[in-house]
């Protein structure tokens, strides 16, 4: 009886011991750095509308992307984000847990088009005109 009160303590003890754990996390994470932008619109003037920017330069070549949320006009917020880069022009559109991508096909008069198969996003300041077939839905820019 004493060798099994002798063995149960000992491991009572050692698990103790072994069990402490540090706080100081994994050192082996690499952590990126991302600056945060201001975007501003033709004239200058801060858009404070923003939710999340961010600009990131490789070998000289700068990556942007802007956060927005759009609402629509049943009330439904949906999530755009558009990202600019040397190889692509893109606005990424999510909504009901579906992302949908779009290519930069041309700019003029202020409107910029996306476009990919039968989804057309026309962009002019804070509204987001989207048509997909017969289905139009507009979107307004809000600030959270």
């Amino acid at each position: 009886m004493k060798k099994g009160l002798l063995i149960t303590v000992s491991l009572v003890a050692l698990s103790l011991v072994s069990c402490n754990k540090t706080e100081s996390g994994n050192k082996n994470i690499i952590k990126t750095d991302s600056s945060e932008t201001t975007i501003v619109d033709n004239k200058g003037k801060i858009d404070s509308s923003t939710v999340n920017s961010s600009t990131i330069e490789v070998n000289g070549q700068k990556t942007e992307k802007t956060d927005f949320v759009y609402k629509a006009t049943d009330g439904a917020l949906v999530k755009v984000v558009f990202k600019n880069d040397p190889k692509e022009s893109t606005v990424a559109i999510t909504s009901n847990k579906k992302t949908f991508t779009l290519e930069k096909k041309e700019t003029k008069d202020g409107e910029t088009i996306y476009k990919k198969d039968d989804m057309t996003a026309r962009v002019k300041g804070d509204s987001l005109h989207l048509e997909q077939g017969n289905n139009i839905i507009e979107l307004k820019r809000t600030k959270i």
